[in-house]
């Protein structure tokens, strides 16, 4: 059994006479985003400024780029069509991201404090030598690769909707050329140019989805309370919208379930490498507190927005439509967007190309972000200066090939395993955050007593125990919304290890730090001592 994403019966939502005029202006946009990349590439080679704009960022403008870094196309797509379909389930899973920004708060001046900026160097801080390093750039590349197919195909299948051509073919092609582009952005950009691109795109992002929920409630009399109970009506289960377990994967793991997906997507959505990259872009402490304020702020007011179009889909649209283009509502802020006005209006092409303008933003910023902290630390932790040396290519140069490297990669998989349901992936890159960048930064700042053996039994601990719990968990077999549907080795009954690895991965920490057992044979020794002694 093969899942598709978008249905090979998905509706027409532009029509043919407004197509030209949306993809038209959708790949002048696209032109213009490319051009003004291109002007920003900073022609310096100093690593400083590559990496971390010289830690010159004033704290407004690296606020809203902080914010601009929540506003993936995962989470613009995927969220509003989450709480269309499954009500309070997809509600409780955009707070929990509203508040991932919250605990990073806590860890945030610590990190700029350390001057470091990939997570090898960040390990390195109880811990020096290229181990810890090593497994820095491990746990990076095994977060953003997931993370980056994930992207790619939302990205892909959202193009395909937009041009009214859901087959696979036109899904495929577009992931490709969506690649493509991004791979020549990230190519020639730097942490400075990504920021304007973040700043623009925050404005763009909140007027869309301020539209499209402000001509929603128009239709409704302006009466948000009419907006709700049209949406209960209109939805899957009107008497169980507005509770929890809607949700078919949630439904029957109970409590435990949902306190592991609590963790795992607060924890891991702000251990992401590429904000701990970003906040090193702060003048000083001060600083960077301010703009993760101004963050926290603008990406309340974002998943607001967010739970807001979500519900407004339902009303308008309706649960059984939005499921019938994307059993997983992917396709709700689009299908909003086209029914919010009238079929032929000039304001119907206006927003749905705005949307679209938004999603390509989107991705766009989200995949060149994640690519250029996994290519960071790829150059300064893994390849490091004696590897540069060897090689002997610059730091720059090697940036570079690093990220065209893992931009190719990460298109490779994502068209492989394009026609299979991989959306797992995203809470498998947020479990190995949320278990392995967590703990250890805890440990780093918190316990003097954090060796170099504790760091690598809790990190490659961490990533075996998500790996492997993943692997044997509804997400991949069992159910018809696994990867594989057909075949069922499911062993551990969460879609997320979170409750289970977290806590275990602080214990691994201790236990190679502290070496209980150690301490309990040089008592025995010295007791056996005293005894033959007296």
């Amino acid at each position: 059994m093969t899942t598709y994403l978008l249905s090979a019966g998905s509706p027409d939502l532009i029509g043919s006479a407004a197509r030209g005029a949306v993809i038209s202006a959708f790949l002048v946009f696209i032109g213009l985003c490319l051009l003004w990349v291109f002007t920003l590439a900073t022609q310096d080679d100093d690593p400083e400024c590559l990496y971390v704009a010289d830690r010159s960022l004033p704290p407004v403008f690296n606020g809203v780029a902080m914010a601009g870094e929540q506003i993936t196309v995962v989470i613009l797509v995927s969220m509003p069509g989450a709480i269309a379909l499954f009500g309070y389930d997809g509600v409780s899973a955009a707070v929990d991201s509203a508040l991932a920004l919250g605990v990073f708060l806590l860890l945030a001046p610590r990190i700029r404090e350390t001057r470091r900026y990939t997570l090898g160097e960040l390990f390195s801080l109880r811990a020096e030598g290229p181990g810890a390093r090593i497994a820095g750039a491990v746990v990076t590349l095994c977060v953003a690769v997931p993370l980056l197919m994930v992207q790619l195909r939302a990205g892909g299948i959202t193009a395909a909707l937009l041009i009214g051509m859901p087959t696979e073919t036109a899904q495929v092609v577009c992931t490709v050329m969506m690649g493509c582009l991004i791979a020549c952005f990230a190519g020639v950009a730097d942490l400075r140019g990504t920021s304007f691109i973040q700043v623009a795109k925050v404005p763009v992002a909140l007027a869309a989805l301020a539209a499209t929920t402000l001509l929603a409630l128009r239709r409704f009399h302006w009466d948000p309370a009419s907006l709700l109970s049209a949406a209960m009506d209109k939805s899957v289960s009107p008497h169980g919208y507005l509770s929890p377990g809607l949700w078919a994967q949630s439904a029957h793991v109970g409590p435990l379930g949902t306190v592991s997906d609590h963790i795992v997507v607060i924890l891991g959505t702000a251990m992401m490498p590429h904000l701990i990259l970003r906040v090193s872009a702060s003048r000083d402490v001060p600083a960077a507190r301010r703009s993760l304020s101004i963050a926290v702020g603008l990406s309340g007011l974002f998943f607001l927005l967010l739970i807001t179009t979500g519900f407004a889909a339902t009303a308008v649209v309706g649960s059984e439509q939005i499921g019938a283009v994307d059993a997983l509502g992917q396709g709700a802020p689009i299908l909003l967007a086209s029914g919010v006005l009238p079929d032929h209006s000039t304001g119907r092409i206006v927003l749905i190309t705005l949307v679209a303008c938004v999603a390509f933003l989107a991705v766009l910023t989200a995949v060149a972000s994640v690519t250029f902290a996994a290519a960071v630390s790829v150059t300064r932790d893994l390849v490091g200066h004696k590897g540069r040396t060897l090689l002997r290519i610059e730091e720059p140069t090697v940036l570079r090939i690093s990220v065209v490297a893992i931009c190719a990669v990460s298109l490779l998989l994502t068209t492989t395993v394009h026609r299979y349901p991989i959306e797992f992936l995203l809470a498998f890159s947020l479990s190995l955050a949320a278990t392995c960048v967590f703990p250890t930064l805890v440990y780093s700042f918190l316990w003097s007593g954090f060796d170099r053996r504790g760091l690598l039994w809790l990190v490659y601990g961490g990533v075996s125990l998500c790996v492997l719990l993943t692997l044997f968990s509804p997400a991949v077999s069992g159910t018809a919304y696994s990867l594989l549907p057909d075949q069922d080795f499911e062993l551990f009954p969460l879609h997320t290890p979170g409750v289970v690895s977290v806590p275990a991965a602080f214990l691994l920490g201790w236990l190679g730090s502290a070496r209980p057992w150690e301490r309990s044979a040089r008592t025995g020794h010295a007791a056996v001592n005293e005894v033959r002694g007296g």
